[in-house]
């Protein structure tokens, strides 16, 4: 059954319920908490990070409404279990108001962003019960994206992108068989010299890979660790899908013009090497899927 189909089953009207109404109230209050330290991003710096965050929620959402008949069968409300997660996300929430002035807006709303996950999490607990938590976990844990990255966590994603997109880049250099020098993350060509900066990470696009990965992965594979295989594949991808954007804006700056390392092509030309990363992609998950059908044939 495709998407589309399972969207046109929905019942609205089987939704409009106490148990229904009161999670949306618990989630209407996250949303309103989040809404201001999460748009202030947009003058960090860091915001442009961030363009994936209002597709999780929609897309949580719909993996819950695909559950929804296995949640409501088990659904309890759990007011013992529910409350001490919700006053846990009450003191985290303090805790980032207490401590905002010392931190930097980008850490301030991670923090503000997971005690609104954990009371998310602490509603849901409370309105429909574990074993219905259980059922819900993924969709739940999904909302994790939502989350701003902490700032030194970012950076060390950024220099391991940075890292091995420039490993990726010097082997096909090498593969080329043009002629370079490598200094650090410096690649010196007869006419360019090119720097695999932070920004030549593609740290956008490789989160847009990684969370695409893990949300195939759980739709489409039945074993926790293919989904890790999965996701560890789409890092790799995203690595050597840079160094293909890296290698080919150095040539067609090193042989045909310059000025190419300075358009709107370098800075705004990911969408096609995204695309050409999804397409690297759906093999790994072929083959993977493939090995789960084999073995319950």
């Amino acid at each position: 059954m495709d998407i589309r189909q399972k969207i046109e089953q929905l019942d609205i009207k089987s939704l409009a319920t106490p148990r229904n109404g009161l999670f949306l109230i618990f989630a209407a209050v996250a949303f309103v908490a989040a809404y201001m330290p999460i748009t202030a991003l947009r003058a960090s710096g860091r915001s442009e990070y961030y363009s994936h965050i209002p597709l999780i929620p929609l897309v949580s959402l719909y993996l819950l409404l695909i559950r929804r008949k296995q949640i409501a069968a088990c659904a309890v409300y759990a007011v013992r279990c529910g409350i001490p997660v919700l006053a846990a996300a009450l003191a985290l929430f303090g805790a980032g108001q207490l401590w905002a002035a010392a931190l930097d807006k980008n850490n301030f709303a991670s923090l503000i962003a997971f005690s609104v996950l954990v009371f998310v999490h602490g509603g849901f607990i409370l309105t429909y019960g574990l074993k219905a938590y259980r059922i819900a976990l993924f969709p739940l844990l999904f909302l994790l994206f939502m989350i701003p990255i902490p700032s030194a966590v970012m950076d060390g994603i950024i220099y391991l992108l940075q890292a091995g997109s420039t490993e990726f880049t010097n082997l096909l250099f090498w593969i080329s068989g043009v002629p370079y020098m490598r200094d650090g993350f410096v690649f010196h060509l007869p006419q360019v010299s090119v720097e695999v900066a932070k920004q030549c990470s593609g740290i956008r696009s490789s989160l847009a890979l990684f969370i695409t990965a893990l949300l195939a992965g759980h739709l489409f594979l039945k074993t926790w660790w293919k989904v890790a295989i999965l996701a560890a594949a789409a890092v790799l991808i995203a690595m050597f899908k840079n160094g293909i954007r890296i290698i080919t804006l150095s040539l067609l700056g090193n042989y045909v013009d310059v000025r190419i390392l300075e358009s709107s092509l370098h800075r705004e030309g990911g969408i096609p090497f995204f695309i050409v990363a999804l397409l690297l992609l759906a093999p790994v998950l072929f083959f993977l899927r493939k090995t789960e059908k084999e073995k319950h044939v």
